[in-house]
């Protein structure tokens, strides 16, 4: 029941850390780049164009804007160190005051260790 939901989070989260989400973003800005460019050019104009990096378009530059956001967000984050403070006195421990076996649990079933029984004995008839 929960299978479903919880594989698509899997997804979502996997889509989010490894970028992924831009590199699709950014296929649909080329995509519609492409697109407006072939009403106006000839096919290699109009690739030449989308692609060479020189003419982007509104969508791609806010990708870009986002991405260096993005970046610029991760490299400012502090890295918390952990300290432990020193401590001033011994530590103790002490054993429990009872100490009782558990009782051993054979999870082996009994009918797979014995061997089977033996064919009862056939009549000779000739």
């Amino acid at each position: 029941m929960f299978a479903r939901p919880g594989k698509l989070i899997v997804v979502v989260l996997l889509v989010q850390t490894t970028g992924l989400h831009w590199a699709a973003l950014q296929t649909v800005a080329w995509a519609t780049m492409l697109a407006n460019n072939l009403r106006t050019h000839s096919l290699t104009e109009a690739v030449s164009d989308t692609f060479d990096g020189e003419h982007p378009c509104c969508m791609c530059k806010a990708i870009a804007a986002a991405k260096k956001a993005q970046k610029d967000s991760e490299a400012v984050a502090p890295v918390l160190k952990l300290e432990f403070p020193l401590l001033a006195s011994k530590i103790n421990l002490f054993p429990p005051t009872e100490f009782a076996w558990l009782p051993q649990i054979d999870f082996f079933p009994r009918s797979l260790s014995r061997k089977p029984p033996l064919p009862p004995p056939r009549l000779l008839l000739a």
